[in-house]
């Protein structure tokens, strides 16, 4: 089995463990009760500590998979206790971002150029619900909290770039396929999970998720 083959059954595998019940998770930033945060001892406090600059010149890694620039309070300390967050995102020509939940935040994204196709799931009815959307230049989608989405660029020849904010300092990142597929949990799980042989789960656990 091809890369691409692969990809597709992982796909198809994701998507059916969405079958399962949903279990509504609450998770938010606690509420700050100063204006802002103060950097560390040591750093002085002017205009370069709520300044975010990694952004600029960015290189776009072609490939399989979207770029993925994140600005949180991981790298940007400022944001500390503000509730929000943001990432630049780049999307070569053919390339996903694959199916994945951000727990702790909702997001929005802004399409800064080109033409991308997004989808959110909905699991909080019996039977998973699907929403999907094709984003032109200047259009905003919501992905809410918690809930299975992706993005994908199906230009053959033009890259799509995208700005993305979040509700959270840092609304975290569970990627499916690397999440079932990159762990090497015990293969019986998988196997009867899905219902496939155990060398497919072995090909999926072997592409660069």
């Amino acid at each position: 089995m091809g890369f691409t083959s692969a990809m597709s059954t992982a796909a198809l595998l994701v998507l059916a463990s969405l079958a399962v019940p949903h279990l509504q998770v609450y998770a938010a930033d606690p509420e700050e009760i100063r204006d802002f945060g103060h950097p560390s001892k040591g750093t002085p406090l002017n205009g370069n500590y709520f300044t975010f600059t990694k952004l600029r010149n960015i290189v776009v890694e072609q490939g399989a998979f979207a770029n993925v620039t994140a600005a949180n309070v991981n790298g940007f300390p400022a944001l500390s206790g503000l509730g929000v967050s943001n990432a630049l995102l780049s999307y070569p020509p053919g390339s996903v971002n694959v199916p994945h939940i951000h727990p702790r935040g909702t997001e929005t994204l802004f399409i800064i150029k080109g033409t991308l196709h997004v989808g959110f799931i909905d699991t909080s009815v019996p039977v998973p619900r699907l929403f999907v959307q094709i984003l032109q230049k200047d259009d905003i989608f919501v992905f809410p909290r918690g809930l299975v989405h992706f993005q994908i660029n199906k230009s053959k020849s033009k890259t799509v770039r995208a700005y993305a904010s979040f509700s959270s300092t840092n609304p975290g990142l569970v990627s499916l396929p690397r999440t079932l597929f990159g762990v090497y949990m015990d293969i019986d799980v998988l196997t009867k999970s899905f219902e496939v042989s155990p060398s497919i789960i072995n090909q999926l656990s072997a592409q660069p998720f």
